[in-house]
């Protein structure tokens, strides 16, 4: 079983992975990874010697291909799964951004975004991510309703 806890803070070096809650004129921002069928938050690992807010803008652009936005941190998050690090628990920093400008194309292992007002069907990590979302709803970060009519709007990975 999957548990996802919440807190205010952690030792920076137990900080493995940023993870962005991203939105782009109101609607959300999620990726397509080109060998998966699914749809997960813009996020990865964190690199020796990095700070874990590079981490996040890093991954940010490489995912969404995001030029000009804003991030802040939202909290600290953790995952504690059987199949994940040896069922130990696992650490990472939880943020939101807002992206007014993005690359024409993608250059990494996504494939394409999708920009909309709704929460994908199919989730990379089922047990996680609407978990993410939930928390920063909770801490009146987003607002989980999201906007009305807007058709969503992806994408594709025009890049190598």
């Amino acid at each position: 079983m999957t548990e996802v806890k919440f807190y205010d803070s952690v030792a920076d070096e137990l900080l493995k992975f940023a993870v962005i809650i991203t939105k782009s004129d109101n609607q959300y921002v999620f990726c397509k990874h080109r060998d998966r069928d699914t749809w997960e938050i813009p996020g990865g690992h964190r690199e020796p010697g990095e700070k874990i807010l590079d981490t996040a803008k890093r991954e940010l652009y490489e995912e969404t291909g995001a030029l000009e936005f804003t991030i802040e941190p939202v909290c600290v998050y953790s995952v504690t799964a059987p199949d994940n690090f040896n069922g130990e628990e696992s650490f990472g920093m939880l943020y939101f951004a807002d992206v007014k400008q993005f690359e024409t194309a993608l250059h990494s292992e996504i494939e394409r975004i999708m920009i909309t007002d709704r929460m994908p069907e199919k989730w990379t990590y089922p047990e996680i991510q609407p978990h993410l979302l939930k928390e920063a709803g909770r801490r009146g970060v987003i607002n989980l309703q999201g906007t009305v009519g807007k058709k969503p709007y992806i994408l594709t990975n025009l890049g190598g």
